[in-house]
């Protein structure tokens, strides 16, 4: 019979730490975030390249959700070049 295993996260499932995961799913939630800023400002790609400091082919690997192609850093710099300040949290796991 096969093995069954359940993840609490589709990043737990593919990252191959409890560590990777967790810089996959604040990459993630980042990303998300930023990807919001650009649609409700109803801006190009070319626009919010402009805005985001990044070129526009970033602007579709971000709006596209590759999440490989960003590290952290880059992702507060481009919150940060849209105006917003990044916050940090840690809880309990």
């Amino acid at each position: 019979m096969k093995k069954i295993e359940s993840y609490a996260s589709v990043w737990d499932a593919i990252a191959d730490s409890p560590e990777q995961a967790a810089n996959l799913r604040a990459r993630s939630e980042l990303m998300q975030k930023i990807a919001d800023i650009v649609k409700q400002s109803a801006w190009t790609q070319t626009e919010a390249a402009s805005h985001c400091g990044i070129s526009q082919p970033r602007v579709n690997d971000l709006l596209r959700g590759r999440v490989s192609r960003f590290s952290l850093d880059a992702l507060v710099n481009i919150a940060t070049a849209l105006g917003r300040r990044v916050h940090v949290e840690l809880e309990v796991a």
